[in-house]
């Protein structure tokens, strides 16, 4: 359990996902929590419909949550909202692994040319990511 703990941060010696459940009738923050997040996705798909702007709806939602957060708003659900995706992000491997073993056949035929975009973009990813810390003042 140590290597977990350290892994997320500390969740089980804070307490996480191991506090007392809420009183029957009181709302769940960890609901409110998902609620708040697809508020923001919506916001920002409607931003970006609204707006016409080139950025993806979902991007500017996550703005839009990213300038709550740091403004101090809504942490506490928000936050067990993610104590709860996180406990269960395995879970969202599974449609992955579906779709993977549905078009087993086009991975086959075209499996060599996958693998080469995944290694080059990767590469490319990493590299990118390096020129631009290279670039960033120090603190």
């Amino acid at each position: 359990m140590d290597g977990v703990d350290a892994l997320l941060g500390g969740l089980v010696a804070r307490g996480g996902m191991n506090e007392a459940p809420p009183r029957p009738g009181a709302p769940s923050p960890a609901l409110a929590g998902l609620a708040l997040l697809l508020i923001c996705q919506l916001a920002g798909e409607l931003v970006a419909r609204a707006t016409g702007l080139p950025w993806p709806g979902p991007v500017l939602g996550l703005l839009l949550l990213l300038a709550l957060l740091a403004a101090g708003l809504w942490r506490r659900p928000i936050g067990a909202a993610c104590e709860l995706l996180l406990a269960h992000l395995s879970l969202l491997f599974v449609p992955v692994g579906v779709g993977v073993i549905t078009h087993l056949d086009a991975i086959a035929r075209h499996g060599l040319a996958l693998a080469v975009v995944l290694l080059l973009s990767t590469w490319i990813g990493l590299a990118v990511s390096a020129w631009v810390l290279k670039g960033l003042p120090e603190a």
